[in-house]
Formats: structure tokens, sequence, C-alpha cells
């Protein structure tokens, strides 16, 4: 049975936001992340030794994306073409949907909510993915990573507020569905509700220092949740 909190932080939501890489997919299960990482700390090195080997310890694509656009704007636009042409390679080979997913976009679309992805990763990968899985008819938004702003991404609540203007919708009727520290930050700077998605179990203390107003371990427990609103 879903716990009350979360009951309680899907009542108010018109829209539901989800994050994309965790709670609707492993990104990274095919193509690991610090392959990737890698590959694009090649690129940088060749043009910008120095940041190069400023991101040679991480295993974050993301975070040598951000290193790279902090040395430079082009090039940090050329590393951000490499990680999404990267990132779309790796959706290919992800596999399946996070279990439990597929159940809660149908419970969310059959309780007339509106349903967007919000997510650091690029639009590009995100429809890919929902494409390939045959999931494209129930995501009315996807937000993407913000092309050559990566200061805009998680957790700055833009992505956020640009999702509910998108929906029509003010911020603070939408709840996001994340599985990071950045969702939950981005979430409760933005005012909307926040649903901690803890895919580990270390993750559910951190998000609840957070102020998440809910914790699931699981998807499939939004997908019952939602579904006992529709139970007489």
């Amino acid at each position: 049975m879903p716990t009350d909190s979360l009951s309680q932080a899907l009542t108010g939501a018109r829209v539901l936001l989800f994050d994309f890489d965790g709670p609707l997919c492993d990104v990274f299960a095919g193509l690991p992340a610090p392959q990737v990482a890698s590959e694009l700390t090649q690129l940088l090195s060749a043009e910008d030794p120095a940041a190069g080997a400023k991101a040679m310890g991480t295993t974050d694509p993301i975070e040598v994306l951000s290193i790279a656009h902090e040395a430079d704007a082009a090039l940090g636009q050329r590393i951000e073409q490499a990680l999404t042409a990267a990132e779309v390679r790796a959706v290919e080979v992800a596999g399946a949907p996070t279990p439990g997913s597929v159940a809660a976009l149908l419970a969310a679309k059959e309780s007339n909510r509106g349903i967007a992805v919000v997510s650091n990763n690029s639009a590009q990968c995100v429809r890919a993915f929902l494409d390939r899985h045959e999931l494209g008819g129930y995501v009315a938004e996807i937000v993407g990573r913000p092309s050559d702003q990566p200061h805009l991404m998680k957790p700055n609540p833009y992505p956020l507020i640009h999702a509910a203007e998108l929906m029509h919708v003010d911020v603070s009727v939408c709840a996001l569905i994340g599985d990071s520290v950045t969702d939950i930050q981005a979430a409760r700077a933005a005012g909307a509700t926040v649903i901690g998605y803890a895919n580990k179990p270390s993750k559910a203390e951190t998000f609840a220092s957070l102020g998440a107003n809910a914790i699931t371990h699981e998807m499939q427990a939004i997908a019952d949740a939602l579904s006992a609103e529709q139970t007489p």
C-alpha cells in the first residue's frame, strides 16, 4: 500500500515531472558513464590540456561538460555535442525502462495529470529512449539540458519552472520525482513538491534531510498511490 506521505505529495499535483536518469531509465547501464567521461576528457585534453587535466579525475560526463564550458564557450559547445551523441548511443543499449516506471506513467495519465520529463541529460536522448520503448505518447513535454547553459541545469530551478510554463500551470502544482540531491534542491528552490526516488538505501536519509515531501524506494509505489486515488 502507498504511504500516507507519498499519497499526500501526489494529491495536490496537477503535473508530474519525471527526472529521466533513474526514475525512467538507467542511462549508462550499457555504456558506462566513466567510459563516456573518459572519451569526453580525451577530446577536451586535445584542445585544452589544462581543462583536460582538471577533468581527468571525474567519472561524471556532466562534470566534464561543465569544466569545458568554464574553459571556453565554443569548446563547451563541442563537448556538449559529443556528450549528446554519447547519450543517444547509451540509451540504445540501456535496456528496459526502470521497473515500475511504465506503470507510473500509465497511472499518471489515467489520473488526468500532465506529464513532463525534466532532465540534465539531453532532450534528444530522452526522446530517443521514449520512442524506442513506445512511451512518447505519455509525455507532453521534455525539458532537457539547456544547450550552452550548463549553469541552468538542476539544481538550478530553471528546468522545473520552464516545464511548468510549457504545461501552462504554476510550478507549485507540480511534483518532481527524482533520484538525486540536485533534484531535491531544484524542486525546493522552485517551490514544487518533490518525491525522492531512493534507488539506493543510502539516499533516503539524505533526501529526508533536504526536505523531500515523500520518499519511495520503488517506482511502482508511484503507480500504486495514483491508482489508489481512483479506487472508490
